[in-house]
C-alpha cells in the first residue's frame, strides 16, 4: 500500500519533468498570450503600457518576442536558460509594474507570478537531457 501512495511505480525522472514543463509553459504562453499581441498588434498597443521610459509599441514589441520567439526556444529547449530569463524578465514586469503585485482583485498578476516562478525554475534548472541544448 505505502508503495502505492509513494507512486514509486512511476519512474523518477528530472529530465521529463523538465520537458513537461518547458513544453506546457512554452504553448500556453505562445498560444494564449503571444500569438494573440502578434496577430492584433496595431490594436493591442493602445492599451499597452508604457513603462521604463519606453513607448508603447516598444514595450509590446519586446513582449511578443519573448511571448512568441522565446516561447518557441523554450520548447524546443534551445538557449533555454536564455529564453526563460527573457520570460522571466517580461512577467517580472507584468506582474510588479502592471498588475502591482496584486494576487486577487480585477487587476490580479497571479497567472503572471505564476509563469515568473516556472521560468525562474527552468532558469536554475535548464532544459533537461530532452531539448536541444541537451544539458
Amino acid at each position: 500500500m505505502l508503495k502505492l501512495l509513494k507512486l514509486s511505480f512511476l519512474p523518477k525522472s528530472p529530465d521529463y519533468g523538465l520537458l513537461i514543463l518547458r513544453v506546457a509553459l512554452g504553448f500556453s504562453m505562445l498560444l494564449l498570450h503571444g500569438r494573440g499581441k502578434l496577430l492584433n498588434f496595431s490594436a493591442t498597443v493602445e492599451k499597452f503600457p508604457a513603462l521604463f521610459g519606453l513607448p508603447s509599441n516598444v514595450n509590446l514589441g519586446l513582449a511578443v518576442f519573448a511571448e512568441v520567439v522565446c516561447s518557441a526556444l523554450l520548447i524546443a529547449g534551445l538557449f533555454t536558460r536564455l529564453a526563460a530569463l527573457v520570460l522571466a524578465a517580461t512577467m517580472g514586469s507584468a506582474f510588479f509594474f502592471v498588475h502591482k503585485s496584486a494576487l486577487v482583485g480585477e487587476q490580479s498578476g497571479e497567472l503572471a507570478m505564476v509563469y515568473l516562478i516556472a521560468y525562474v525554475t527552468l532558469l536554475f534548472t535548464g532544459a533537461g537531457k530532452f531539448s536541444v541544448d541537451r544539458e
